[in-house]
């Protein structure tokens, strides 16, 4: 199934996000076309680096950030696809209270942030059923995207590494239970804090704030478990664990996560979702536990 989907927000204060995004499968799934463009002027919480971080280190960073990517995959066989990815970004950031930790803290580099071009290739190993809400199959992932600094940053040059993995295994008529594992890793002498990896988004470690951890590696793994009540309604559970670090990987700094959700088909034909989670994170000494409520499109 191709889409298109873009969304704009502005708020009281001023703020404001904008993106598109598309994805499109030439017939016989030949060819696959991403691309995506998004423009933020939204403000974050910085809590620090690394896999132990605390809510008494947070600071309030402004942030303004463009990105665009732009991907073709070409099918090889019956399940590979081969491909090339390019875009770029450009990040600005502005401590709202200077001193705190973002200023001291000897790991952040390049606090006012970059621009950069990247480029790359891309291994897609696919076998699922449909691309919406699948059953079954397996789909692996693999991209590697080399980054060139431009601009004031042009001293820059590094790469990340993304390696993601599921199975999806139909349990029933109306039942599934799927696997998701996941590493990223930033290559290179420089690491600028606005390309580690970050922990928690809407698909992988629901429950923590994206960007409470962040490092050099990132490793995540979840297991989701599927009903479908109706044509139209199904419910879904999740549990998992992850961590972020900087060369060595530690057991004990797994971090858990668990939550359920809600899922609505506003397209019963194609398997469209608007999918409604809340996840539970790890729960930090005299913090209250970690949690969020995600509302997305698709699963």
């Amino acid at each position: 199934v191709s889409n298109i989907f873009s969304y704009a927000t502005i708020t009281t204060q001023g703020q404001s996000r904008l993106s598109l995004s598309t994805t499109y499968w030439t017939p016989q799934n030949k060819w696959h076309y991403t691309a995506a463009i998004s423009y933020i002027n939204f403000p974050f919480d910085f809590y620090g680096i690394g896999p132990d971080t605390y809510k008494i280190n947070k600071d309030h960073l402004g942030q303004k950030r463009f990105k665009l990517n732009l991907e073709a995959d070409k099918r090889l066989g019956k399940y590979f696809y081969l491909g090339r990815m390019a875009g770029g970004f450009d990040y600005k950031f502005k401590n709202e209270v200077p001193g705190g930790s973002f200023d001291t803290n000897p790991f952040v580099e390049d606090h006012t942030g970059g621009a950069g071009l990247l480029a790359g290739p891309a291994l897609i190993f696919d076998t699922r059923n449909n691309n919406t809400y699948t059953t079954r199959g397996i789909i692996i992932t693999a991209y590697y995207n080399l980054m060139q600094g431009i601009g004031a940053n042009n001293g820059y040059r590094g790469g990340l590494l993304n390696i993601e993995a599921a199975q999806f295994n139909s349990l029933g008529k109306r039942v599934m239970l799927g696997f998701n594992i996941q590493s990223q890793n930033l290559t290179g002498s420089q690491s600028p804090f606005y390309l580690l990896p970050t922990l928690g988004t809407d698909e992988m470690m629901r429950g923590f704030y994206n960007g409470r951890y962040r490092d050099r590696n990132l490793i995540t793994g979840q297991a989701e478990l599927r009903y479908r009540l109706s044509d139209r309604i199904s419910i879904a559970g999740f549990t998992g664990a992850g961590t972020v670090f900087n060369k060595s990987f530690s057991a004990s700094d797994l971090k858990p996560n668990y939550g359920g959700g809600l899922r609505y088909f506003f397209d019963v034909e194609k398997g469209l979702t608007i999918r409604a989670d809340y996840g539970f994170g790890q729960k930090v000494p005299d913090e209250e536990r970690q949690s969020g409520f995600y509302l997305s499109l698709g699963e």
